[in-house]
Order: structure tokens, then C-alpha cells, then sequence
């Protein structure tokens, strides 16, 4: 790779370290660098994510993005991208965030997976997806930009792991041969009123989908989804603005509810 594109990736990576750290906002890297190629972004992502690893975050899954028509039409893109899922970023149903840590948060809820085998390669089928999940579960997903506003690309969105900040987990159950998660209905509501609904499959037609295009693209970086992590499947909505002094809940008929609380 040439040395000075490596200078770049590093300094990017420790700017928007910086800007979490300090909760103060960065410039979009693509602002300054117009048609930011994929690939370099998620080299961006991996640069920061190896800094967070090396001080003691540890891996405990991955998350794929923007698959639901409402979130790429809210973020104007039209093809998902991927994030690392790290242990300091889980909290059980009914944990706290502090809305103060974060920079300019969001809320989605999503479909999410703990999986009891292995996972990978470039083929891998929708069944082979649902016989390696081992649970599944409600999650809410706290998304959060480094960059000064949201008006952002996909690769702007992967450089900074896929605008990643906490995730919400609720009971966890097994995936029964009887489940249609597509035809799962998610209810969320704020303070107590119901603001948004989306089915599963309004990501990618099916939620199990997120697996197999994630095993997908994790193959093309000489990795795989592994037994044990957590998969987030990407939200069945448009995002909502996360406020302090709020309850956050989302509910489905088959899967048990899980609640955030800001303050």
C-alpha cells in the first residue's frame, strides 16, 4: 500500500476517535476527499477498531446497516455496510444511557441474532443462515455520528464503524422452525406512545438475509461471523432522534420487548 495513504487512514482513524472521545464533530471524510472508495473506508474502520482493541475492547459481533429501504432512503444511499460490535458497547433491556457521551444519537430497532455455529464464505444460503442462529432477539441499536451533521455517505458511515454506539439487548430465545421473522412486527414507542412500526422484512426481505450478506462481505475481508457473536440485522424503520429524559421500547409479537432509558 503506498505510505502516504496509510498516513491518511491512520489520521483518520484517530480523528474520529477523538471526536467520540471528546464528543466534538469532525468534518465528513468524504468532504475532503470526494468518491472515498469502500475499501479504503472500511480500512479506516479497521484502523480504529485494532486502537480500541489494543487498550482492551473486545469483539463480541458484528452489525449490518442501512438494509431497510427507509433507513437508505433516510441516509440516501442504496446498499448496506457493516460495523464491529465491541463488549463495551451491550447493554441489557432496561440499561442506561447518558445522552451527554454521545454526539448526535439516533435510535433503531432491529432483529438481532446470537449465533450457535460458525459462519462464512461468499455463498452461503439463507438456510444455512437460519441453521447456524442460535437465538434471536429485540434489539435497540444507538447509531451515532463523529461527523459534524448526518448528511453523510455509506462510506463515511463505514470509515466510522458504521455509525456504531451502543446496542440494547433484549431476552434472548430460539429460533423456532415455526418463526417467520419476516412477517415480524415490531412496535416502538417513546415515553410510553407508540411512534413507528416496520416488519422484518423491510431488511432485505428478511432479516436472515443480513446474515447471508454479511457472511458475504466478511469472506471477501478473509473473516466470517463466529460462533457465539451477535448479529444485528439492520433497523425496520427510519431512525428516531434519541432524547435525554427518555424510554425507549420496542415490542414484537414472538419476541420479548427491550427497553433503553436516557437521561
Amino acid at each position: 500500500m503506498d505510505e502516504q495513504e496509510d498516513r491518511w487512514i491512520a489520521a483518520s482513524a484517530s480523528a474520529l476517535l477523538a471526536a467520540e472521545h471528546e464528543q466534538v464533530p469532525i468534518e465528513a471524510l468524504t468532504a475532503r476527499r470526494p468518491g472515498l472508495p469502500l475499501a479504503t473506508a472500511y480500512r479506516v474502520q479497521k484502523a480504529a477498531l485494532a486502537r480500541r482493541i489494543a487498550v482492551g475492547a473486545r469483539v463480541v459481533g458484528h452489525k449490518a446497516g442501512v438494509t431497510s429501504r427507509a433507513m437508505q432512503e433516510q441516509m440516501g444511499v442504496d446498499e448496506p455496510d457493516s460495523g464491529v460490535l465491541l463488549d463495551y458497547m451491550l447493554l441489557p433491556t432496561g440499561g442506561v444511557v447518558a445522552r451527554s457521551v454521545l454526539v448526535q444519537p439516533r435510535v433503531e430497532a432491529e432483529i438481532a441474532f446470537r449465533l450457535g455455529c460458525d459462519l462464512a464464505g461468499p455463498d452461503v444460503s439463507e438456510d444455512e443462515a437460519r441453521a447456524a442462529v442460535k437465538e434471536v432477539f429485540l434489539a435497540l441499536e444507538v447509531i451515532d455520528t463523529r461527523f459534524a451533521s448526518w448528511r453523510i455517505t455509506v462510506a463515511d458511515s463505514i470509515a466510522d464503524n458504521a455509525s456504531c454506539a451502543r446496542v440494547v439487548t433484549g431476552p434472548m430465545v430460539d429460533l423456532r422452525a415455526e418463526m417467520d421473522l419476516a412477517a415480524e412486527a415490531l412496535v416502538v414507542s417513546v415515553n410510553g406512545t407508540a411512534v413507528v412500526t416496520g416488519t422484518g422484512r423491510a431488511v432485505l426481505g428478511n432479516p436472515l438475509r443480513a446474515l447471508v450478506w454479511l457472511a458475504g462481505r466478511l469472506h471477501h475481508c478473509g473473516d466470517g461471523l463466529r460462533a457465539g457473536h451477535l448479529v444485528l440485522a439492520g433497523a425496520v424503520h427510519a431512525s428516531l432522534p434519541l432524547e435525554a429524559r427518555s424510554t425507549v421500547r420496542a415490542r414484537s409479537p414472538h419476541l420479548p420487548p427491550v427497553e433503553l432509558h436516557v437521561r
